[in-house]
């Protein structure tokens, strides 16, 4: 069994050794825990520091391509190293690198497809008020969306299975956190949580830069994903509540008409019928969404099993 620890970097010569002294060599469960690094276009020498200081594998962007896109350019560094479980962390020393084998050990036991380490936010003392009840709020609809019991969802610090890192296709830019809990939670992979340690705060976060953008971010993406792989749900409820006070308007333009003083309500029969014209679309859009939806799922499988031919591997994909 190989570990692979993946850290995805930009400019982060200042926290990488400390993030890299805690970083463990043997973890129970595995023959063999490697390092792997991703560079995101950094400009202060992060490469060159981490293979300096050991370790294993480092992957370059030439420019940086953003978090999520370094989350998925490691995954699948891993799988093509050989990987059977991938712990990825933050390279600002976050987590507490001695809570890894508590993310692993659901996974080596096949209790669990990722295991994503829950920090103690009420706790957490470099924590805003507001950033603290965001957290919170943000995991609840993770959860709701995901049908999951994740505890943290913006979590980073998490172990994932082969056949999970598989299964996964991040298309959104910003960040993987959010995208890939729901992706796998509507994927019926199995998705469990753990309570992990932090450490104290080296440096600002560079991704939540202001509270307003990272909820905005964080919403379109619950959305972007909701759509993906729950469209028929979505567009059925634009469709009710776009056709419910249409269907409510229209009767009372019909009571108003059927009384004889129709011509007085016209603005409301156009009302009406722009509303049940646009809840129509809305389902009509809901289909074509599902079919479009069933297809991925399709190109999803034999993505899996191209991967999986490309790797010499002849597992059974089915779950």
């Amino acid at each position: 069994m190989k570990l692979i620890i993946q850290i995805p970097c930009l400019n982060e010569a200042a926290t990488l050794g400390v993030t890299l002294d805690a970083l463990p060599r043997e973890v129970p469960g595995f023959d063999t825990v490697e390092w792997l690094v991703i560079d995101d276009g950094s400009s202060d020498g992060t490469a060159e520091l981490a293979k300096e200081l050991g370790v294993d594998h480092v992957v370059r962007h030439t420019v940086n391509r953003g978090l999520a896109t370094a989350f998925m350019t490691g995954m699948d560094a891993c799988l093509r190293l050989g990987a059977d479980v991938i712990v990825n962390t933050d390279a600002d020393n976050q987590y507490q690198a001695d809570d890894i084998p508590l993310l692993t050990a659901p996974v080596v036991a096949g209790q669990a497809d990722m295991v994503i380490g829950a920090r103690p936010i009420d706790d957490t003392e470099h924590f805003s008020f507001i950033k603290k009840k965001l957290q919170r709020l943000g995991s609840w609809a993770v959860r709701m969306a995901s049908k999951t019991d994740v505890a943290d969802a913006p979590s980073g610090f998490r172990a994932i299975s082969r056949e999970a890192a598989m299964r996964l296709h991040v298309f959104n830019p910003y960040t993987y956190t959010l995208e890939t809990i729901i992706q796998a939670g509507q994927s019926n992979l199995r998705v469990a949580s753990v309570p992990v340690r932090t450490n104290g705060d080296l440096r600002p976060s560079r991704l939540v830069k202001s509270i307003s953008s990272y909820v905005r971010r964080s919403l379109v993406t619950i959305f972007r994903v909701f759509v993906t792989y729950r469209p028929l749900f979505v567009f059925f409820w634009i469709a009710v509540l776009l056709g419910v006070p249409g269907l409510l308007i229209g009767l009372r333009f019909l009571y108003f008409y059927l009384s004889g003083d129709g011509s007085g309500h016209i603005q409301s029969l156009i009302l009406s019928s722009l509303a049940l014209t646009l809840a129509a679309l809305a389902v009509m859009c809901g289909l074509l969404a599902d079919i479009i939806a069933t297809n991925r799922k399709l190109m999803e499988r034999i993505h899996l099993r191209a991967l999986q031919a490309a790797l010499g591997e002849g597992r059974n994909e089915a779950r």
